[in-house]
């Protein structure tokens, strides 16, 4: 287990057991013939967490790689694709409460989960290990504000906190 105690004000854990899709910052699980997919901690703490979902596809559906398959509210609106060509089954126990996303990620907050149209053990293998996932969020916004300040840590965000300190309104 990965545990990074300082992660834009947050301590956030990466399971090693599990595969990641780095890009959308997905955490996925091998289950027999199906692949499980939810949000990984990291992904989570970045957006602010999950409000709602809209399912973009129809449960049983069969998808494409890349296919947008739902979107999350967050602070803003994240399209979410499959990363994987198969007949997706969603957690219909997630879109009744999101709530679940944000307190238990790696259990009953799963999203999604696809039975490849390809073997589930080689489509999992083709996701990137906890190592991999770790060094991409070196660059986050997680990793470049550790204490979680407002206002962040680009220049910016600096310029526009400290003008909008600085102002006298009357």
């Amino acid at each position: 287990m990965a545990v990074i105690e300082k992660f834009l004000g947050c301590r956030v854990t990466l399971p090693d057991n599990l595969r990641y899709f780095v890009k959308q910052g997905l955490w996925a699980r091998l289950d027999d013939r199906d692949i499980v997919f939810g949000f990984a901690e990291p992904a989570l703490t970045l957006s602010g967490g999950i409000h709602d979902l809209n399912f973009l596809a129809e449960d049983g559906e069969t998808v494409e790689q890349g296919q947008t398959v739902f979107f999350a509210i967050t602070g803003k609106i994240l399209y979410i694709d499959s990363p994987v060509q198969g007949v997706i089954h969603f957690n219909a126990e997630a879109k009744t409460d999101p709530a679940i996303i944000n307190h238990d990620p790696y259990a009953r907050g799963w999203l999604f989960a696809v039975t490849p149209a390809v073997p589930a053990a080689r489509a999992y293998q083709d996701l990137s290990n906890c190592a991999a996932y770790l060094e991409s969020l070196q660059s986050s916004e997680g990793f470049k504000n550790p204490e979680g300040l407002k206002g962040g840590v680009s220049g910016v965000c600096k310029a526009v906190y400290s003008g909008i300190r600085m102002q006298k309104i009357h």
